[in-house]
């Protein structure tokens, strides 16, 4: 981010500024003052607020507390001081829970860490523990709803917070013990803030108030260590002698007992019978101390007092509230609302009568504000003193209009100000700065203020700008130069972080499972066996009539999850039967076929001529600078693909796949772009006119400052200007035509199309499809899906078909909240409310066109309030697009639609979808439809409403969209029916049968096998492909192979006591079995001594046979198999004379005949196994033959 911290030397210097830091010490230093509330009104520019707030970061000698009227101003306020500190670290953001008041919807764990960490940056502050001490340069901002929340008092969170050092001596169970009275949740892997998990002597724990988790290691009582460690790989990093570990949150367990004693009183008896139980349940709960989700309801009785952010400011607080009058105004409105929803749910049964409120009135919130003294930053009445009154004035707007823009600027420079110009186009104003003789170079950031008579430009992004009079200072930006109004900055945030075996779905008893030898049976969890005196475990499966198979873990990889092409139960084999291997070939044939297919249209277009497109000119990095947003690598990776293939001379066919939202239409609009500036004409065909509609107003507000004629084919449009469209077309008048396909009807003709981009190819007919294959030898296509394709797939087909997939989140992009609930009135007025609030509007799903009308009547009955306004398909199509423009430009409320809003659809301001009836939709559709909210910067929140009672299916798959509720929920279970469509989509339908008789995983097997195959027979370079494919993805999808048999007299399992959760052991397992070199399994070692402590005997002996089987693979072994006295290794060749020889030569204790090698099962035979192994893979070259797994 662009840094302007040298800016901020001229208001430091300022005298007034000087003025305004005495008079403030001064108040707060003063007695309690009731009849001067606000201390003070600064009349302050408010677009000038967060430079001024800056300088007061560096001079103010305590924390800078800033309170605004809304979430999503405190957030944009906390942004915009970040650019103008220099201790951008030192900013933090106060959120306010995402639930109304009343709600039993738990917190957010992103909430409740981020406010977590202010109170005890807050508290250190408090403590003199802060770093910068006496806290200088802590500056917090909050909205008046995030300070109304009542909160942990100070005494419960000091008391709470622990601090460990290396060489503390703590019972090590009480310290467990108050983990999870401070809140944290025990979990079997630890990868979110909030959550701990002990394996013998280790403990990892991950404070909010770290980046990164930490694994403490005890020996008995003492702290022994204490290192941060990653939670993406689980592997330690830096080590630490001493570390603050505050609570989980701020509903403490601990007080859990003072809680339920508060509650006694609680009359429960106007109360539903759900609510008695659940509040009984949770008493329960609270009296034994345990944390629950949900537990920040109880908020109101976990306490004594109520307490608030305000309790925390240390003395020399500076207190500012952004602007007195919307401060007020939001605080009412926030109380209004929750008065009206506790009568409803008291009526409703939903409250007990008599229950706490869970806030800080204004009048309370008025009292403590005006006891620290708090200082208005807005207008204050007339009379009052307003020291920065005159200080700043609004900046100059231009909206575009360039020749203004530039004389003025040139102006005011002779007029001896310093201009400052923060642009996205800074590169393109110095141009047209030097056509005016004025010359300034960009630069990226500003850390001394520039001379009087000067003008600067900063390459970066700032909200807006403003005029410093007494500094001659004037601030523009590209809101006022070129009339764009950005969207706040978006922070980098980090990818979902897992633990590296969580790529490996999890198996539950009863899932259906795919072994590659033995077919379709279903899992019955895993098995120890002693067989002698040696203990394994298996992996128990069920086949037809019953038989069972036990499948050595050491083997996991040869056991699938089976996913098929639907929702249906798949056909079960019989062990010993040929039914499998019939199948399995019918399978192998097709997907020969399929790949034969795709390498022949490959081979074609290689050959066929096309036009080479110019490298990128000047407007074209313009052009790319004007997105308001940082690009993620996977959105510049598929531009960087798009544009080499569009410089070669040969037609481009490329595929984009990126998850619903994630950036797949700039990466087309600047395609689109560039061969425009090659004077090509691009079409871009949509399926539906409401996504025609959205992209030729993107298409057009991202290239108006650039001379593009952009022109749309649709039915809202009438005939007479349909005609001239045409007629534009065809004399090359227009540049990029969007439509539906109506641009596939004869009379549309152009003058010199160069490229063709379609969305969402899958939702054309047969015709349009063949239509597009004519095209695809002669011009450029580029398509774009928002159907996940699996990674496994995509390398599969990565050699035979151009793909580019984009599976990172845009930056800042939050998680959609999903709930799964039954249809209740005062839920739905909650959601409603929560998301007027804010000021965003709420698509409401009803997919049922014939009682639409009654639902909108129901909506009108329960919101009164909201706005409404009803589309669907059967709607005229001129009167839709009405209803959809009035909707994006905020009219209305409310959108009551059908399923028309599923593709495409993009308005950032909402951020609430209703789905009525959910358990009637696919798992695609629901996953799709959910993804219409969240595309700008703040929670998005997902209501699934069912009507009970409902089938195990509608459960599972409801279940399955809710657990899917991280970004780019990608190849996680619950998107396996929506990946399997991406297959059939990419792949042809047919292939959909041959999906679901061997299993999603083994088809991709197949067809990766199939591909090489036919690569090598004509003439490719297999290896080189191979080794570019093992970079990017998991080495078993290498090959089919699954490596030598081994069976040797040691116990090789991980036992319970070393790992004591299930699942995070078959993970292991899994995660084991695909190993395929020494070193993966060193590095394992090192990984499981780190987070598991010192290995057991059967879990060495598990990485042992590990050993074995890759020093076998590469000797070429097919089995090795001990009985007893002595161990057999089985060959695919018999040994030449030469190589007995050398064999006896060096092993004397190990006889070699034929395809046979014996070796004495004596002391130190796993050594001299090993040695045996080394000198096969030297004497045998068929050794590359046998993969490892």
């Amino acid at each position: 981010p662009v840094k302007l911290e040298g800016l901020l030397s001229l208001i430091r210097n300022d005298a007034r500024f000087r003025q305004f830091i005495e008079s403030a010490r001064a108040l707060t230093g003063a007695p309690h003052d009731d009849e001067r509330f606000p201390a003070l009104s600064l009349d302050l520019l408010e677009a000038a607020r967060p430079f001024v707030v800056a300088a007061l970061q560096r001079d103010w000698p305590g924390p800078v507390v800033l309170v605004s009227g809304r979430p999503e101003q405190a957030r944009h306020l906390a942004d915009q001081v970040r650019i103008w500190s220099g201790e951008a670290d030192r900013v933090l953001y106060f959120h306010a829970p995402d639930t109304v008041f009343y709600d039993r919807t738990p917190w957010d764990r992103e909430t409740t860490q981020a406010r977590v960490n202010v109170l005890s940056s807050l508290l250190a502050v408090q403590n003199g523990e802060d770093d910068e001490q006496p806290g200088r340069g802590l500056v917090v901002t909050a909205s008046i709803w995030a300070l109304m929340t009542r909160s942990v008092s100070p005494m419960a969170f000091r008391r709470a917070t622990r601090t460990l050092r290396v060489g503390d001596v703590i019972p090590f169970y009480r310290f467990l013990e108050h983990c999870v009275r401070a809140g944290y949740e025990p979990v079997a892997v630890v990868e979110e803030p909030g959550t701990f998990s002990h394996r013998g002597s280790i403990v990892d724990i991950f404070p909010p108030n770290r980046e990164e988790p930490l694994r403490i290691d005890f020996f008995g009582d003492e702290i022994d260590s204490i290192r941060a460690f990653n939670p993406a790989t689980q592997r330690s990093q830096d080590t630490l002698q001493e570390v603050a570990l505050p609570p989980a949150g701020e509903a403490l367990p601990e007080w859990g007992k003072a809680a339920a004693s508060a509650l006694q009183g609680i009359d429960l008896s106007h109360c539903n019978s759900t609510t008695r139980q659940h509040m009984g349940e949770e008493i329960e709960k609270l009296i034994a101390g345990n944390y629950f989700t949900g537990i920040e309801f109880y908020l109101p009785y976990l306490y004594p007092r109520p307490s608030t952010l305000l309790d925390f400011m240390p003395e020399n607080t500076l207190l500012l509230v952004d602007d007195l009058v919307t401060l007020e105004t939001a605080a009412i409105g926030l109380e209004n609302q929750a008065t009206g929803l506790r009568a409803e749910m008291i009526e409703d049964g939903h409250l007990p009568a008599n229950y706490a409120v869970p806030y800080l009135t204004w009048d309370e919130i008025k009292e403590r504000l005006a006891a620290d003294h708090a200082i208005n930053m807005g207008y204050g009445a007339d009379e009052s003193p307003a020291l920065f009154r005159d200080m700043f004035m609004a900046a100059p707007h231009y909206g575009g209009q360039m020749r203004d823009a530039l004389s003025d600027i040139a102006e005011l420079r002779h007029t001896g100000e310093r201009v400052v110009l923060v642009s996205r186009q800074a590169e393109r104003l110095a141009d047209l700065l030097r056509e005016q003789n004025v010359y300034s170079m960009p630069v990226e950031d500003l850390l001394e203020p520039p001379n009087p008579s000067s003008i600067t430009l900063v390459d970066g992004i700032l909200a807006e700008g403003w005029v410093y009079i007494p500094g001659h200072l004037v601030m523009l930006t590209d809101a006022e130069v070129f009339g764009w109004t950005r969207m706040r900055r978006r922070r980098p945030t980090r990818p979902r972080r897992t633990a590296p075996e969580t790529f490996f779905a999890d198996l539950q008893d009863g899932d259906y499972v795919v072994h590659v030898e033995y077919g379709i049976g279903r899992y019955h969890g895993m098995v120890r066996k002693a067989i002698g005196n040696l203990e394994r475990e298996y992996l128990e499966i069920e086949y037809a009539s019953g038989d069972r198979l036990f499948v050595p873990i050491h083997q996991a990889d040869r056991v699938s999850r089976y996913l098929g092409a639907d929702e249906r139960e798949p056909y079960m084999h019989r062990l010993g039967s040929s039914e499998w291997a019939t199948v399995r070939s019918r399978a192998e044939r097709a997907v020969r076929d399929i790949a034969a297919e795709l390498l022949e249209l490959y081979a074609a277009r290689e050959v066929a001529p096309g036009h080479a497109f110019a490298p990128d000119n000047e407007w074209q990095h313009e052009m790319e600078q004007s997105f308001p947003y940082e690009e993620t690598a996977d959105q510049l990776r598929a531009l960087d693909e798009v544009k080499s293939d569009m410089e070669r001379p040969k037609p481009m066919d490329r595929l984009i796949c990126g998850d619903v939202g994630y950036g797949k239409t700039e990466v087309a609009l600047r395609a689109a772009f560039k061969a425009v500036m090659d004077g090509k004409q691009v079409a871009v065909l949509v399926p539906t006119t409401v996504l025609a509609q959205q992209h030729f107003h993107t298409f057009r507000r991202r290239l108006r400052a650039f001379p593009v004629t952009i022109e749309m084919l649709s039915r809202f449009r009438s005939p007479q200007e349909q005609e001239m469209v045409l007629e534009d077309l065809a004399a090359g008048r227009v540049d990029i035509i969007v439509g539906t396909h109506r641009l596939l009807s004869k009379d549309v003709t152009f003058k010199d199309l160069g490229m063709l981009i379609i969305d969402e190819e899958q939702r054309f007919g047969v015709s349009h499809k063949e239509h597009f294959k004519a095209l695809r030898r002669e011009i450029d296509v580029l398509t774009l899906t928002a159907t996940p394709i699996p990674r496994t797939l995509y390398m599969a087909l990565s050699s035979i078909r151009d793909m580019s997939i984009i599976d990172t989140p845009p930056e800042d992009r939050l998680a959609v909240r999903t709930f799964v609930t039954e249809y209740d009135e005062a839920t739905l007025r909650k959601a409603i409310l929560r998301e007027l609030d804010r000021g965003g509007q709420i698509y409401f799903v009803h997919n049922r066109v014939q009682d639409i009308e009654q639902v909108a009547i129901e909506l009108h009955r329960i919101v009164p309030e909201a706005s409404l306004v009803i589309g669907h398909g059967q709607i005229p199509e001129d009167q839709l697009a009405q209803v959809m423009l009035g909707f994006a430009q905020g009219e209305y409320d409310i959108l009551l639609c059908t399923t028309i809003i599923e593709s495409g659809l993009d308005i950032p301001n909402v951020n609430t979808i209703i789905i009525d009836n959910a358990d009637t939709f696919g798992l695609a559709q629901l996953y799709q439809l959910r993804g219409r909210v969240g595309r700008g910067v703040n929670r998005a929140y997902a209501y699934l409403l069912y009507k009970p009672p409902l089938t195990d299916i509608a459960r599972q798959r409801l279940q399955a969209i809710q657990e899917a509720s991280e970004l780019g929920a990608g190849f996680r279970v619950a998107m396996r029916d929506m990946e399997i469509r991406g297959a059939g989509e990419i792949l042809g339908a047919e292939q959909h049968g041959h999906i679901a008789a061997v299993g999603f995983d083994l088809y991709t097997r197949l067809l990766q096998q199939a591909v090489d195959e036919l690569r090598e027979e004509s003439g490719e370079p297999i290896e080189a492909i191979r080794r570019a494919q093992h970079a990017t993805a998991a080495a078993s999808v290498a090959a089919l192979g699954y490596g030598p048999s081994i069976d040797l007299p040691v116990s090789a399992y991980l036992p319970e006591e070393f790992i004591s959760d299930g699942p995070l052991r078959l993970r292991l397992y899994r995660r084991l079995a695909r190993i395929e070199s020494i070193n993966e399994i060193d590095d394992v070692e090192q990984e499981m001594r780190d987070r598991f402590g010192d290995l057991t005997e059967p879990a060495s002996g598990l990485l042992y046979l590990l050993r074995v089987r890759v020093l076998a693979s590469e000797a070429g072994v097919l089995a090795i198999k001990g009985d007893g006295q002595q161990i057999a290794l089985a060959l695919p060749l018999p040994l030449t004379a030469d190589a007995v020889g050398e064999i006896a030569a060096r092993h004397p204790a190990a006889r070699a005949r034929g395809t046979r090698v014996w070796l004495p099962l004596q002391q130190d035979w796993q050594i001299a196994l090993q040695e045996v192994l080394g000198t096969l893979a030297e004497l045998n070259p068929v050794g590359a033959g046998v993969p490892a797994g």
